[in-house]
């Protein structure tokens, strides 16, 4: 992308979001610049306008001044608006559809750089679409089976040589849900699956997992030694390990490269496996993942590369 200066940074996030704090504080030391914060959920208790004539277009919400010098997006963790309940379903339904449909479409007319473009990290956020790009991009997968089926589920989990995993299926933000080996306790629920599609997989014996923040090319890196505590089967459960800056081999780099930008995702933070086979395997891809405990862990600068590349659309960090 050519380099550019951002007029005004806009980030798109819950109130109580400490990586959008992180960020803000990056931009003011490096770039003396104060973002803008947007929590959807204000709305429409401030109010919201978009008028279009002759001259052009004019944004405004009422507590956000100056919309229309935005010129860089971080669509980090958005929410709905948050419409007051009245009195009839079917109201309460109109509104809220109207409300959104006005909010967004007033966000997404803004001619800006975005991290990510929301169209492309919805379809991104798909775990069944990541699976399958990650396929075909080269990268190395464990034996999945995705399904509402608890008999295949049983025949997939009985067939394997060797332990199988389950995890949730999808990306909202429900209670945060461990990655577990099926016991055979697991076996005998399984007909719950029926109203929740899981994902079963081939566990990976590992060396260790990795974490990716990708920004616009530019990837960090760090190895997580989960096998050393009680993240063994998912490396979240443990951050009392060592967490250490890494390099990927380049035929895996070139397989998230193209990954990224077969999803259309400027930033993602990825979970890969390196197992005791040597192979690099891919699990999965957030577009709103977690990141600011591994440059505590690690002092990799990774707010200053996304502060720099909403800035000026380069996430180099000069020196690194």
């Amino acid at each position: 992308m050519p380099a550019r200066t951002a007029s005004a940074v806009l980030i798109v996030t819950e109130s109580d979001d400490l990586h959008a704090d992180a960020l803000t504080a990056t931009l003011l030391r490096d770039h003396r610049m104060s973002p803008l914060r947007l929590d959807m959920r204000d709305f429409p208790r401030e109010s919201g306008s978009f008028r279009l004539d002759r001259v052009g277009v004019g944004r405004s919400l009422g507590h956000l001044p100056g919309l229309d010098d935005v010129t860089a997006v971080w669509w980090r963790r958005p929410r709905g608006a948050e419409v007051p309940p009245g009195m009839r379903r079917a109201d309460d339904e109109y509104r809220q559809a109207e409300c959104d449909g006005f909010l967004q479409g007033l966000l997404w007319s803004l001619p800006a750089l975005w991290v990510n473009d929301p169209g492309a990290e919805r379809t991104a956020s798909r775990k069944l679409v990541q699976l399958e790009t990650a396929r075909r991009s080269g990268f190395t997968l464990p034996e999945t089976l995705v399904t509402t089926d608890p008999d295949e589920a049983r025949s997939f989990v009985e067939s394997r040589p060797g332990p199988v995993v389950y995890k949730r299926t999808g990306t909202g933000r429900a209670e945060f849900s461990e990655t577990r080996l099926v016991a055979a306790a697991d076996l005998a629920r399984l007909d719950s699956i029926r109203w929740a599609p899981t994902t079963f997989q081939d566990y990976v014996d590992a060396d260790c997992d990795l974490r990716v923040v990708w920004i616009d090319g530019v990837e960090w890196t760090v190895r997580i030694d989960s096998q050393s505590g009680v993240g063994r089967v998912d490396s979240r459960l443990d951050t009392s390990v060592d967490f250490r800056p890494e390099r990927l081999p380049a035929a895996v780099s070139k397989s998230l490269s193209t990954l990224m930008g077969t999803l259309g995702l400027a930033f993602g933070v990825l979970d890969i496996r390196l197992g005791l086979d040597g192979e690099y395997y891919f699990l999965e891809v957030n577009p709103q993942g977690q990141f600011a405990y591994l440059e505590i862990k690690t002092g990799l600068p990774l707010f200053a590369s996304l502060a720099n590349y909403l800035v000026t659309g380069d996430a180099t960090v000069p020196g690194r």
